[in-house]
């Protein structure tokens, strides 16, 4: 009885000291510090981890470009480019659908354009096109011509997002207390990109023919000093990678290989919220708008919506940590299920700002437990290509629901429209459900 106990005790003693020891808390007995030396390394660590979470947020603002700028603004300039080019919800959903079809494209291209340039190039190599690509919008009313525009602007945010995910996974990987906090600040850094659009169009939308084209300038310069900000942070988290791994390259070599069938459940679940989430995303605006909503109410839902997506990464930081299969994401799309069909039954303000205040503080932290997926499961040297698979899966999710969902609210109105995307939310997550972790020894990092 006493062995056991001792043995008991030593297995806690062990583990507890390991737990410190990888957190930088306790360190052997002959580098032992004193008490003064002690809270001088303590104060170090403290700017260092600031300044780790303020790279993560300045990261973010990449994110802020890639979607809250280049794709969610689209769904407050739809009402007034839907009645001035006369489109139809199909059409006007086919444009987010040819974004989508640029965002696969660039996906499917990234691991391949990876092996030539760095993440930080690719990162920066983006952020500039897609500033460009905005203005230019600004100067196109033909169909096809936007249509185009919007399939070129969906490849340079897939360089972004993608890159900048891998970014913030090697950023998260320097301080791991903190890797599900820098995550869900990478992500949610597109609710700062949602609330400057609920800024800046209904500020520049001039009621005039084509008036919805000074709003793409706007947006566009928005893209230039948000690019500024976040090139030098990927920058910097770039050249630390290069001189964290200058010495690890034959190692990365040698690593196993993880099938991609080995998180089937997560791609298809995470494919699902693809088509349900950008479902909400393009069409909420014009529901709003139709059921009699004020411009003050509509606005003041996005900007409420984007504020949430902002403080989302505080919120779900623990669960990314803690949930290392397929549970995080199946959590998160049964709640985004929820707050998409709330304003589908009930037309209210109120219903409508607690949807988008839902919505807003969970849709960008399921795409932040994907990029945890990978880091739990799959060794660093194979984060690229697992992202790069989810962004693949995602982008086809986004190709098929702005037309889906668009004929569906063509046909039964667009509440209709919502109440489908909720159901893809809802089977996305019971498949997420399905999915385990499988990490072992030489499989992940972590």
């Amino acid at each position: 009885m006493t062995t056991g106990f001792a043995r008991r005790a030593f297995s806690w003693t062990d583990f507890s000291l390991t737990d410190l020891i990888e957190r930088g808390e306790w360190r052997p007995k002959d580098e032992a510090l004193s008490g003064e030396a002690s809270r001088a390394a303590q104060d170090a660590r403290l700017p260092r981890r600031g300044r780790t979470l303020w790279l993560a947020i300045s990261l973010s603002m990449g994110s802020a470009i890639a979607l809250g700028l280049a794709r969610f603004s689209y769904a407050l300039l739809l009402p007034s480019m839907k009645t001035d080019l006369g489109w139809s919800f199909a059409q006007a959903g086919a444009m987010n659908t040819a974004n989508a079809l640029g965002y696969l494209l660039g996906a499917l291209a990234f691991p391949r354009l990876s092996r030539r340039w760095s993440a930080g190039a690719l990162f920066i190599g983006g952020c500039v096109a897609t500033a460009l690509l905005m203005a230019a919008t600004g100067m196109l009313s033909d169909t096809n011509a936007l249509f185009a525009q919007r399939v070129a602007t969906g490849i340079a945010s897939a360089f972004i997002f993608v890159s900048g995910g891998v970014l913030a996974a090697r950023l998260a990987s320097s301080s791991p207390r903190d890797a599900g906090l820098v995550l869900g600040l990478y992500y949610g850094g597109t609710g700062w990109g949602i609330v400057a659009s609920a800024l800046l169009v209904p500020a520049t939308l001039v009621a005039a023919v084509h008036g919805w084209q000074v709003a793409w300038f706007a947006l566009a310069g928005a893209c230039v000093a948000l690019s500024v900000v976040a090139g030098i942070a990927a920058r910097r988290v770039d050249k630390q990678h290069v001189l964290r791994t200058s010495a690890a390259g034959e190692a990365a070599a040698t690593t196993r290989h993880v099938s991609v069938f080995r998180y089937a459940f997560a791609l298809s679940g995470y494919g699902l919220f693809g088509v349900g989430y950008i479902g909400y995303m393009t069409f909420i605006v014009a529901l709003l708008h139709g059921v009699g909503m004020s411009e003050g109410v509509v606005t003041g839902f996005y900007v409420l919506l984007g504020m949430a997506t902002i403080v989302s990464a505080r919120i779900w930081s623990r669960l990314l940590d803690r949930m290392r299969g397929g549970q995080a994401l199946a959590v998160l799309n049964a709640l985004l299920a929820f707050a998409t069909v709330l304003p589908a039954l009930v037309a209210h303000p109120v219903v409508a700002f607690a949807s988008g205040l839902l919505f807003g503080a969970t849709f960008l932290s399921a795409v932040a437990s994907t990029t945890a997926f990978v880091r739990h499961n799959l060794p660093a040297a194979h984060w690229a290509r697992g992202i790069s698979a989810f962004t693949i899966v995602f982008a086809f999710g986004q190709i098929v629901g702005p037309t889906v969902i668009g004929w569906v609210s063509d046909g039964a109105g667009l509440e209709r429209g919502l109440i489908y995307s909720a159901c893809l939310l809802a089977a996305g997550a019971a498949l997420a459900t399905c999915q385990r972790t499988w990490a072992q020894k030489g499989d992940s990092v972590n």
